[in-house]
């Protein structure tokens, strides 16, 4: 084959530091804007982002080019420094260290991008914590450390 074709979606979703609900309504529309602009700079094709005031859920189809921690380490690092440089952006920002990132089959994406779309309806009834819990069960994370992955 001449041709290299690849159609890997990633679900990856990570908190601010500590969980701290830095994250204002007004201020998300510009984040997730700017985390599609820096996924689309690595190759990497978003289907949807959305968050709340503690974290943030992206779907994208993974680039054929560039390894998923190298994906993952450049949208953090890239939009915390954004974020610390913008006037309505919380100046003293981190993103948490960990992250949550589960292969998606695209029959289920339609499934996830609806998840995703409904955060804020989710987060009154679970915290962020619960949450990644089910889908550490749900994706099969066996490897899930409660003691390392919550700074």
């Amino acid at each position: 084959m001449s041709q290299s074709l690849s159609a890997v979606y990633i679900h990856l979703a990570y908190a601010t530091k500590y969980r701290k609900p830095v994250l204002s309504d007004a201020f998300r529309p510009d984040l997730h804007a700017f985390k599609a602009g820096v996924l689309k700079s690595t190759g990497c094709n978003v289907l949807i982002i959305n968050s709340v005031e503690d974290h943030i859920h992206l779907l994208f189809r993974m680039t054929k080019t560039k390894s998923l921690a190298y994906v993952i380490e450049h949208v953090k690092k890239r939009s915390s420094v954004w974020i610390k440089q913008t006037e309505d952006g919380p100046g003293n920002f981190s993103w948490q260290t960990g992250y949550g990132a589960f292969s998606v089959s695209a029959s289920g994406l339609d499934a996830v991008t609806r998840y995703i779309s409904k955060q804020k309806e989710h987060h009154l009834k679970m915290t962020f914590k619960e949450e990644m819990e089910w889908l550490f069960k749900k994706y099969g994370h066996t490897d899930y450390d409660p003691d390392r992955f919550w700074d």
